[in-house]
């Protein structure tokens, strides 16, 4: 018998872990802050926003370079760490995303049902929760992109056990720093999670209604720098929306796209390869469209 269909509306009790480490936040308060913790949160936050962004996204949504298996997993297992769900999970809806941009079936349009919604909302459905495997055929095929889909949450805890670890080891070896293991657990893993979250969502909510638009995609998707230094170059998404395939999303020399440059040096290294580029014309020529 077929399950009845899942209402589109965010279910807070299901949610509870994901409000359970908002709420703990408010541990800093206990802790108190440090340098060193203050350092971790940064660190934890940039490591992690780049496996969502040039891997959860770039690579597993769109494809926009070739890598080796091996990598491929080190990728999966970065952004599987950012606790947004598995890497194929995420592909799936993204592509489906760009499939119905900002049209009555896209699953996180602001224009169609509002920001809350857009931001955060519909992360809290449970109508949204499983894997599309209709639109993720080739990454299907490799079990261990199956297996960390499944098991993200054992990427994500796992990390605050070595954060807590790392934590314990300079508060007893390294008392200098005035760090505890609390400290190192509240700031460099919940917080970091926490801004993590909401720096990733932002792509969602805010670049479809805020900032400029350069080309006159059929969507709202618009291009912010402030956007753009938070989410390591996400921000040019109208860039993106309009050469999706691209590694490469701030086409402009004045872009900054931080994904972009280290994948350029992975390249240089021999990890990853084949990166494509967004079509001549539109980074030689003036704008198409600017409002």
């Amino acid at each position: 018998m077929t399950p009845p269909p899942q209402p589109d509306k965010p279910d807070y009790l299901h949610s509870l872990p994901f409000l359970i480490i908002h709420a703990s936040c408010l541990f800093a308060f206990w802790t108190g802050v440090s340098a060193s913790a203050i350092a971790a949160c940064v660190f934890l936050y940039w490591i992690r926003m780049f496996g969502i962004t040039a891997g959860y996204h770039r690579y597993f949504s769109h494809a926009s370079f070739k890598t080796s298996r091996v990598f491929q997993f080190v990728l999966g297992l970065l952004g599987a760490t950012a606790l947004q769900r598995g890497p194929l999970w995420w592909a799936s809806l993204h592509r489906h995303h760009h499939a119905h941009s900002d049209d009555p079936d896209d699953i996180h349009s602001p224009i169609q049902h509002g920001l809350f919604w857009a931001h955060v909302g519909w992360m809290m459905c449970r109508k949204y929760e499983q894997t599309r495997w209709d639109l993720v055929k080739g990454l299907a095929k490799f079990p261990e992109l199956v297996w960390l889909n499944k098991n993200f949450r054992t990427a994500g805890l796992g990390l605050g056990v070595v954060v807590y670890g790392f934590g314990w080891l300079v508060e007893t070896q390294l008392p200098s720093w005035n760090t505890t293991r609390w400290q190192m657990l509240v700031w460099g893993w919940v917080i970091s999670t926490v801004l993590l979250y909401h720096g990733t969502f932002t792509i969602n909510s805010l670049s479809h209604v805020w900032g400029s638009r350069r080309y006159a995609t059929s969507d709202g998707s618009r291009n912010n720098p402030w956007l753009a230094i938070i989410t390591l170059g996400e921000g040019w998404h109208n860039n993106h929306h309009y050469a999706p395939s691209s590694a490469r999303m701030g086409f402009r020399w004045w872009e900054f796209d931080q994904s972009y440059y280290v994948l350029l040096l992975l390249e240089k290294l021999g990890v990853v390869w084949d990166l494509k580029q967004p079509p001549v014309a539109a980074v030689r020529e003036p704008a198409a469209m600017s409002v």
